[in-house]
């Protein structure tokens, strides 16, 4: 295992999330989990990252790391326990790391991170409040999580950030265009996720998956339309990279991720002993220029193609009468906001309401969810632009 220093902390680089813990991938088997946990820290994994919205996520990963608590980092995140809608008020924030603290069997958290923004309170409140449990011994860092480089600004001016949480893989490449400069610019640590496109740059999902009840990937818009397709040639580019090295193809999209200045940490999420030593195989190694160029050739080439597609789907679904399937309705509109903010049509900022809406009816649908799967689809119309211009063949 390799090592990246950041300020006082040195991380491995490689680390460990626990999101599958909250069932989002299906429920998995804890025995096993906690082996997985276990087996990391003997691979020489330090940096584990949970959050208090992930289930049990924060009890098992302090029931597992207590007898070698003082060797690893542990972050968790806070912020949308108790709804979709972010809360980051200092009352909530100081009641919450207590719980957090307790969950997780410590007497400090390594590194406290904002999940998502909270619009509603402002910057400096919560700057003020996450200092308070610095200065109280609850918390050594703190870092944030899913916003944009706008918003980044703002935490930035107001204290001292220690890391950012971003999605970032051979699939999701956007944050090299601001985020991750910004980072490297302010001496802020990248805390890269999801950098196997949650299993869909594995190698081992085929066009006709099929997810288990529960699993979240059902309704992910990476694994929708033309963002699945273009994924799953990215994931047969990987392989053939790889290949070159005796490298899977998840080992070579977390090889790729590493090559990037800046990255501090990429979190992986096995589930099982085996599936956590491919992850870790993705650190120690180098890919060469050549195929470093050939693999930006192949995203180019997979950027060019699936924006127009995305434009064609933002204008099928917002302009044509939604799918009578609810669920299907549902998966659509989730589909069209994540490709309006990947084109730039419009900010997370923008949307965020009305998503926080359509969020609500993630379940199976209930009595009139058709008619509030319209009204939402209206509301999408007046907040994304559909008077674009825009060619297949551009």
């Amino acid at each position: 295992m390799n090592y990246r220093k950041h300020k006082d902390l040195t991380l491995s680089e490689i680390g460990i999330g626990c999101y599958g813990l909250s069932g989002a991938y299906g429920q998995k088997d804890i025995e096993t989990y906690k082996t997985t946990l276990k087996r990391a820290y003997e691979l020489g994994v330090n940096f584990y990252d949970t959050s208090d919205a992930y289930g049990d996520a924060e009890a098992v990963l302090g029931q597992v790391v207590r007898p070698f608590r003082d060797q690893v980092y542990i972050a968790t995140k806070v912020g949308i326990k108790e709804s979709a809608q972010p809360n980051l008020s200092g009352e909530y924030l100081h009641k919450a790391c207590e719980q957090s603290l307790v969950n997780l069997g410590t007497e400090y958290i390594d590194l406290y991170q904002l999940h998502f923004d909270d619009p509603q309170t402002p910057v400096e409140d919560t700057i003020r409040s996450l200092e308070r449990l610095q200065d109280e011994g609850k918390i050594r860092h703190y870092g944030l999580g899913h916003l944009s480089s706008a918003r980044l600004l703002d935490y930035i001016q107001g204290g001292e950030i220690f890391s950012v949480l971003m999605e970032f893989s051979p699939l999701t490449r956007s944050v090299r265009k601001e985020i991750l400069p910004l980072c490297q610019e302010q001496d802020i640590a990248a805390i890269a996720f999801s950098v196997t496109g949650r299993g869909l740059l594995s190698g081992k999902i085929g066009a006709q998956v099929k997810f288990d009840p529960g699993d979240i990937r059902s309704m992910d818009p990476l694994f929708q339309g033309a963002s699945f397709q273009s994924g799953l040639r990215i994931a047969d580019k990987l392989g053939q990279v790889g290949a070159r090295y005796d490298k899977t193809p998840a080992q070579t999209a977390i090889a790729w991720v590493l090559t990037h200045p800046g990255v501090t940490c990429a979190l992986t999420g096995p589930s099982t002993p085996a599936h956590l030593e491919e992850n870790v195989a993705g650190s120690g190694w180098d890919l060469e220029p050549d195929d470093l160029r050939e693999l930006e050739e192949c995203f180019q080439s997979e950027e060019q193609w699936l924006e127009a597609e995305r434009y064609a789907a933002i204008e099928r679904i917002l302009l044509q009468e939604l799918n009578g399937d609810a669920k299907q309705a549902f998966t659509d509109l989730v589909y069209v906001i994540e490709s309006a903010i990947s084109l730039g049509l419009i900010t997370e900022e923008d949307v965020m309401p009305t998503f926080y809406e359509l969020f609500e009816l993630r379940d199976e649908p209930a009595p009139g969810s058709r008619r509030k799967l319209a009204e939402i689809q209206d509301q999408l119309r007046h907040i994304i632009p559909t008077d674009f211009d825009w060619s297949p063949d551009d």
